[in-house]
């Protein structure tokens, strides 16, 4: 089977590109070809029956950008190409299957944003293609991580349940390897430079305001002194530092925060941290909740993202209600602070929690579920049984 993927940035450390590349890896395996489209590539190029194309798109704003990719990218497919499935990994028209990573647009632009946003060209054009996607006059499948999106999708376009297929979450048996914890504490410490007694919180994540890094910097900033004297916040992603730099020197906590790029060893920081934060303000998933989980680390996260139903599951942390409060996220990191400076016995019972629930977890998807379900369109599509 022949396979075109749509994906609009790759970069090594995002969850839904992680996704992408071991889903195409997975079927380059099996012998199918797949071709990847993307407008950039950050990180080493696959080989085999995988290639990538890249094709900037052209235009003064995003939207355009994305646009003029999708017509470039398409319109070659359909040149030059001969392929059974089409597969997006961002919103966009023309798709056999979307991997529906974002939750629904058009309810966050409704619930999140006032009604001058939806005036603009970027709001229409958003809309415009997830109605492409999901509306009953499409075709298109959807591939969800998160099937409690699904009744939103359905709330506003009257899709049918039969195009929606339920993909268990994945983790790979590496987020498993766990080392010493004492060499851990040790390694992330040094590699930031701080003092060995210095107690840690973790976020991660490409896209720092969608993951809530205002929030937890101003969560930081309520902490009582002394307690913020022995702690600090280390945020890692894909974005640009300046404006929480900024607001961290405003509140006067710039000493207990520190932003760091992307890294490849995000595994073993996590085992050497003493707890994740992810107060995201909203997210189909949060792949990275489950990874913190599956390194022993406990878990403060909002309602808001979809995996921090695990969380409450597997009993490993605690999560913060929606509607969200400030108030509350506040009270909650100096619990979890005040927890990691004494070393109390709770901290241990949640990491034995998430390390129980993130084992039983990788038995129910090995990896493959995405690459099968798609080989299974695929072949309904083609009417092969190849």
């Amino acid at each position: 089977m022949k396979f075109a993927f749509l994906i609009f940035k790759y970069f090594p450390y995002g969850g839904m590109q992680r996704d992408m590349l071991r889903t195409a890896t997975r079927l380059a395996e099996a012998g199918h070809s797949v071709d990847i489209f993307t407008m950039s590539w950050d990180g080493q190029m696959p080989g085999g029956n995988m290639r990538v194309h890249v094709m900037p798109g052209k235009g003064w704003f995003n939207v355009q950008k994305y646009d003029d990719f999708i017509r470039q990218a398409q319109a070659r497919i359909k040149r030059e190409f001969s392929v059974d499935l089409v597969v997006g990994y961002n919103r966009m028209g023309g798709l056999d299957v979307y991997f529906a990573a974002d939750p629904c647009f058009i309810e966050r632009a409704h619930k999140q944003r006032n009604w001058l946003y939806r005036l603009t060209p970027r709001y229409r054009w958003f809309q415009a293609i997830e109605q492409a996607i999901f509306s009953p006059q499409a075709s298109t499948q959807m591939l969800m991580v998160d099937m409690a999106e699904k009744a939103v999708f359905q709330r506003w376009y009257h899709t049918e349940d039969e195009r929606f297929h339920y993909i268990p979450p994945y983790l790979s048996s590496e987020r498993l390897q766990l080392h010493d914890r004492a060499e851990m504490q040790a390694y992330l410490r040094k590699a930031f430079n701080l003092p060995a007694q210095t107690r840690v919180a973790l976020l991660v994540g490409s896209g720092f305001y969608m993951k809530g890094l205002d929030r937890a910097v101003h969560a930081l900033a309520s902490l009582p002194a002394d307690m913020r004297q022995h702690f600090t916040l280390i945020a890692i992603g894909q974005d640009k530092p300046a404006p929480f730099i900024k607001m961290a020197r405003k509140l006067n906590v710039s000493e207990n925060l520190i932003i760091s790029r992307g890294r490849p060893d995000i595994p073993q920081l996590m085992q050497g941290a003493d707890f994740y934060l992810h107060p995201a303000y909203r997210e189909n998933t949060g792949l990275v909740i489950l990874e913190a989980m599956a390194s022993g680390l406990p878990v403060l996260a909002t309602a808001s993202c979809g995996y921090a139903v695990h969380v409450q599951a597997a009993e490993a942390g605690r999560v913060v209600p929606v509607p969200f409060e400030q108030a509350t996220l506040n009270k909650m990191l100096a619990e979890m602070v005040s927890l990691t400076l004494s070393q109390d016995r709770q901290l241990q019972v949640w990491r034995d929690n998430g390390l129980q629930h993130a084992r039983k977890l990788m038995t129910e998807n090995d990896g493959d579920a995405e690459a099968k379900i798609m080989l299974h369109l695929a072949q309904q599509k083609t009417g092969s049984s190849a």
